[in-house]
């Protein structure tokens, strides 16, 4: 399990090959296995195949990525766009993850006085899909520079969902055990705080 999550990194850079059927089934099956408030499964997963609304998405990230880059300093404007933040080009299969805000799942066990628990599920059920996807020698890169307003009328989402996330699931080109951020020297990881209290 340590070595599942010292590998586990975001993936920007994927090899074309398709991924197996078979794996696709196990990481849908890992998803089910995934904890969520009052099990309230909330998740929704659409796999986007459609050539149009993925070269939708790449435009929509690529006005998003600009609109983050004119956000710094000139220096560190110009080490963010050396940056390959997202997949979108090569990754054989795309995820794009909502949250069902009002599931008749659970019948609202657990989240009257925190909502966002639900997002909080969705995200869980990621994560899980992504320890599996690594113990499989495959690589997740979760696209978080998206606009969720574009996203969710692009895939005509019900009203209930809340776009959470747009995964690139495929091969990684190369592997390494360290995140891109520190090859990039945009920062290296801090120790988790805990304090007695």
């Amino acid at each position: 399990m340590h070595d599942i999550l010292r590998w586990r990194r975001d993936v920007r850079h994927f090899l074309t090959d398709p991924v197996p059927d078979p794996v696709i089934d196990r990481l849908r099956a890992a998803m089910d296995m995934a904890p969520s408030v009052g099990n309230s499964r909330p998740w929704r997963v659409l796999r986007v195949e459609n050539p149009e609304r993925r070269e939708r998405v790449q435009a929509i990230f690529e006005a998003c990525n600009s609109a983050a880059a004119a956000g710094f300093d000139h220096g560190t404007r110009s080490e963010y766009l050396r940056l390959k933040l997202a997949g979108l080009r090569d990754a054989p299969l795309h995820l794009a993850v909502f949250t069902e805000t009002a599931p008749a799942e659970g019948r609202g066990l657990g989240r009257r006085t925190m909502p966002e628990t639900l997002q909080f599920s969705t995200v869980m059920a990621i994560h899980t899909l992504w320890l599996v996807a690594r113990a499989e020698n495959i690589g997740v890169g979760w696209v978080s520079i998206l606009d969720p307003a574009a996203l969710h009328a692009l895939f005509d989402a019900p009203q209930s969902w809340e776009f959470t996330g747009y995964l690139c699931v495929g091969y990684a080109e190369f592997d390494d055990d360290r995140p891109l951020l520190h090859r990039a020297a945009w920062q290296a990881d801090t120790p988790t705080h805990w304090k007695q209290c």
